[in-house]
């Protein structure tokens, strides 16, 4: 009797268990099944699966870190702002392993800049190169002020002299002046002649000879694009692209602006316009519209058609990389019809903050060239020295995007818009699109020893000199 009593109680605590087992089970299934419909609806939602982190990889350089909310990515048609070339793409510019330091030397070169910004710019980084070439001791160069800038600007008034000095220090001997003893002597002045390779000056060492100074009267296209050393072509890219820093007030400004315009928007085009009174001085215009100014002026008008064929959106903030425009607002009457975020410096910054640039055309001209390289896109209306400049920087960090447009393809196309046979929409929009699907890489250039004059700039374009595959 007791013995049935004790089996009796077992096989009763033997069911408890087993029906808390079944309860517990049931519950963990519950709420497995609860938290799978969670992420499953998760995973159908585009707008919770979107990750910023990677986001940002694509190449949208700043905007994924800027944007505040998975809705603005959601809206962001990646292929309007990436450049296809940017994947597997890096800056290299160390020297090789047989490039020697800079050694010591008593014989000086003399420079004399010549022309805007852009080319006093590209002239210094090649005029860098000459003296590693010739062995010279390089007194920093000096500005143009007899252009049609009448820019009263020093070196330092635009760039970081010291950092210049000791960013090279390796590659060339720099310094302030020449020495007092060295002023009253005869120096050599030279005209270099353009686009020279090395063996133009291996022999013009042969000046030292005679002369502890040469004087170089100009110094833009010095040097020819193709068929220089590595070591020579990389040295050009470490000038032009860090040890010709702007001036700390320059870069300061420039990069509070580019601050400005990502709380606009986040992204933003930057829009290189060439309709400056300079432009049409060197063109010959005169008030009354030439031929040369009226197709200028039309590309002008046009442009704001072209960003819209383009794909890209009403909102797009655009800003203008450029002087005074000729002619005044009436001008971008067009494009801010189709662009209402239309900007410039002076509505970007106070007027405080202009002040000490106001009155010196290269500074403000190096605001607007920060402000294009640090762009979302990049679009140049004229192929001029700032353009290419622009493109080239752009190609050298990460190959971000630039669109040059097709001034003559797109003059057949505005005649058939202008006649009727064309009219804005999705028809314009695929022609533009099709025109320019290539357009944002490197332009074809003729290679090898023919490649002199009329080869596509090295500044334009420094791949693969100064860009190397990952």
């Amino acid at each position: 009797m007791m013995r049935n009593a004790r089996v009796s109680s077992k096989k009763s605590s033997l069911l408890s268990l087993t029906l808390y087992t079944i309860l517990l089970f049931g519950v963990s299934i519950f709420i497995f099944l609860l938290y799978s419909k969670d992420f499953l609806e998760d995973e159908q939602n585009p707008l919770l699966s979107i990750d910023l982190q990677s986001s940002s990889s694509s190449n949208l350089h700043h905007q994924s870190e800027q944007m505040t909310s998975p809705e603005t990515v959601n809206f962001v048609d990646e292929k309007l702002w990436t450049s296809t070339l940017s994947g597997g793409l890096r800056p290299c510019v160390k020297p090789t392993a047989k490039y020697k330091a800079a050694q010591e030397s008593n014989r000086y070169m003399t420079v004399k800049c010549n022309g805007g910004l852009n080319q006093m710019r590209t002239g210094i980084a090649d005029m860098v190169a000459v003296a590693r070439i010739m062995n010279a001791t390089l007194v920093i160069p000096n500005l143009d002020k007899r252009s049609f800038w009448q820019d009263s600007s020093v070196f330092g008034d635009i760039f970081d002299e010291l950092h210049f000095m000791r960013g090279l220090r390796q590659d060339v001997r720099i310094v302030k002046e020449l020495p007092r003893e060295l002023e009253s002597v005869p120096r050599a002045r030279k005209h270099f002649g353009s686009w020279s390779g090395m063996s133009y000056y291996e022999n013009m060492t042969h000046l030292w000879r005679e002369y502890q100074v040469i004087h170089v009267a100009k110094s833009d296209s010095r040097l020819a694009n193709n068929d220089l050393p590595l070591d020579i072509q990389r040295l050009r890219c470490r000038v032009l692209y860090d040890a010709l820093r702007f001036s700390p007030p320059i870069e300061v400004l420039g990069k509070r602006l580019v601050e400005r315009l990502r709380l606009r928007g986040d992204l933003y085009i930057a829009l290189h316009l060439r309709y400056e009174k300079d432009m049409l001085a060197f063109t010959g215009c005169t008030y009354g519209l030439s031929d040369a100014e009226s197709e200028e002026l039309r590309i002008l008008r046009e442009v704001g058609i072209f960003i819209k064929a383009l794909g890209y959106p009403q909102s797009t903030t655009i800003y203008i990389a450029a002087g005074e425009i000729y002619g005044g607002a009436k001008r971008l009457s067009e494009l801010t019809l189709r662009f209402p975020n239309v900007v410039f410096k002076e509505t970007l910054a106070t007027r405080d903050e202009l002040e000490a640039f106001s009155h010196h055309a290269t500074q403000t001209a190096a605001i607007d060239y920060i402000i294009s390289v640090e762009s979302d896109v990049f679009i140049p209306s004229h192929s001029g020295n700032m353009a290419r400049a622009v493109e080239g920087h752009r190609r050298f960090l990460e190959h971000r995007k630039t669109i040059t447009p097709d001034r003559k393809g797109l003059i057949h196309v505005f005649d058939k818009l202008d006649s009727g046979q064309l009219e804005e929409g999705p028809s314009l929009s695929n022609v533009v699109k099709r025109m320019h699907k290539n357009r944002s890489g490197p332009p074809p250039g003729i290679k090898g020893r023919a490649r002199f004059r009329y080869e596509e700039s090295f500044y334009q374009n420094p791949f693969p000199e100064c860009i190397c595959n990952s």
